[in-house]
């Protein structure tokens, strides 16, 4: 199962350097395709659904933030069902995701991201952050 968790925090690597570099292709490959979607951006209405999802990404990704992911943890729910929680940091701001991931024809795939202030720092940077199987 740690192969698995490793797969999954990749995933969330590659959501994470989407979301940086501004990339909507590699962001709309992410985004399951088979199965329900959902986003809650900070201050954002909740969104359902693929297209409407999507659209948010591309709409954030025209001026993408400056944003680290720390401290990810992939947690496993079975073989093809994980998430992950991670910090986001921008500037002074720091917040708490959550990234869940669904596997669909062998690759992991993302149906919900959801990130919100906290009022916690993030564990040191040379902390393990590698995810754990459950």
């Amino acid at each position: 199962m740690v192969h698995l968790a490793e797969a999954v925090l990749f995933a969330n690597e590659t959501f994470y350097a989407a979301f940086v570099q501004g990339d909507f292709r590699t962001m709309a490959a992410l985004w399951a395709e088979d199965r329900p979607v959902t986003c809650l951006h900070p201050g954002w209405e909740a969104l359902q659904g693929r297209d409407q999802v999507l659209a948010s990404w591309q709409a954030i990704l025209r001026q993408p933030p400056k944003l680290r992911c720390l401290a990810a943890q992939a947690v496993l729910t079975g073989e093809d069902a994980a998430y992950v929680l991670c910090y986001e940091v921008m500037q002074d701001t720091i917040l708490v995701a959550t990234n869940i991931f669904v596997r669909q024809n062998k690759l992991w795939r993302m149906v919900h991201h959801q990130s919100g202030p906290t009022r916690a720092a993030p564990p040191q940077e040379n902390a393990p952050d590698r995810g754990r199987a459950n």
